[in-house]
């Protein structure tokens, strides 16, 4: 199976927890994730003050060619925003939607989705205090994770786990994101 890649685009204001987690749990089995900054490779100051470093800028990232399995939106308010105002985030997501790619949101991120225009219709689930903006637009659903097609959401930095593990089932399989749980020791 050739290497799965993921491409995380961190914006100023995300939920350092949904970035981080979802960054090591998918390395954790075997996925090439690039952390990449929607302003540039500048540290990034997030949402409880964390600063991380990106891997890349997203238009380095993105103008490579390279080819992302999945995309994955970070939560956070002032960061969801971000993403959601960027011509940049959408022109990656509609490129994502052509290629039948996976595209993972949480907590506050599905917002971006929305402002995007992609995939209205499915079931998706997202932070409660942003689910009366996206439920004219999307079949809203209260579980912790949800997947739909080619669209995964989760509810927020107590989901970051089981987000991160639905993300590896999809790219890799149940038997290698079972392998990577175990050793979390995560109660479910």
């Amino acid at each position: 199976m050739a290497e799965k890649k993921a491409l995380v685009i961190l914006a100023e204001g995300a939920e350092e927890m949904e970035t981080v987690i979802p960054v090591d749990v998918l390395r954790r089995a075997g996925v090439k994730v690039t952390l990449a900054g929607l302003a540039g490779k500048d540290p990034v100051k997030c949402s409880r003050d964390v600063t991380i470093k990106p891997d890349n800028s997203l238009e380095e990232a993105w103008s490579a060619g390279a080819h992302f399995d999945v995309v994955i939106l970070p939560g956070g308010n002032d960061g969801s925003k971000n993403l959601a105002q960027s011509s940049l985030v959408k022109r990656v997501l509609e490129e994502q939607v052509k290629r039948q790619g996976l595209i993972a949101a949480i907590c506050a991120g599905p917002t971006a989705l929305k402002a995007h225009g992609i995939a209205k219709g499915a079931k998706i689930t997202s932070y409660p205090t942003v689910k009366d903006q996206l439920t004219a637009d999307y079949q809203y659903v209260e579980e912790r994770v949800v997947k739909d097609g080619q669209i995964i959401t989760s509810r927020g930095p107590g989901t970051s786990f089981e987000f991160a593990l639905a993300i590896v089932e999809a790219l890799v399989g149940k038997e290698k994101a079972d392998s990577v749980k175990a050793p979390l020791l995560l109660l479910h």
